[in-house]
């Protein structure tokens, strides 16, 4: 059994099209919806967890990328810029998956990329921009 969360970017083409729900008719994974954004005529871009066994998961992600959507790895999504970080902790109440934390010994902010699941929270409210959302097309 395979879990990933992964972001992926549709071309306008399939905005209107059944494209995540034949992940499930045709290969047989579960999938968690974290956030999208798709609208009709423009690029659309979804943060997805997938389960599956892995030769089912291998076989959605190639039917994703012959449609020609654009496949990465949530991580590299949400960067922690840790020199603009002052560690105010400001960012830890508001992060809803914890993945931003705080060593109360040492009083230092820490960023845990597993955890995260993009919601933006962190780059919104950020006072030190030390939060950055990276999408690529």
């Amino acid at each position: 059994m395979r879990t990933e969360r992964i972001v992926l970017h549709f071309p306008k083409e399939l905005a209107d099209k059944p494209v995540i729900v034949n992940l499930v008719k045709k290969f047989n994974l579960d999938f968690n919806i974290l956030k999208a954004t798709i609208t009709p005529d423009a690029e659309g871009v979804m943060v997805l967890e997938i389960t599956g066994e892995d030769n089912n998961f291998l076989e959605g992600i190639e039917y994703l990328r012959e449609l020609g959507v654009s496949i990465q790895p949530l991580s590299k999504d949400v960067i922690w810029l840790e020199d603009r970080c002052v560690h105010c902790g400001y960012c830890v109440s508001y992060c809803p998956t914890k993945a931003l934390n705080r060593d109360e010994k040492t009083l230092t902010v820490g960023f845990d990329s597993q955890k995260c699941t993009a919601c933006g929270i962190c780059v919104e409210i950020c006072p030190y921009s030390a939060m950055e959302m990276k999408i690529f097309v």
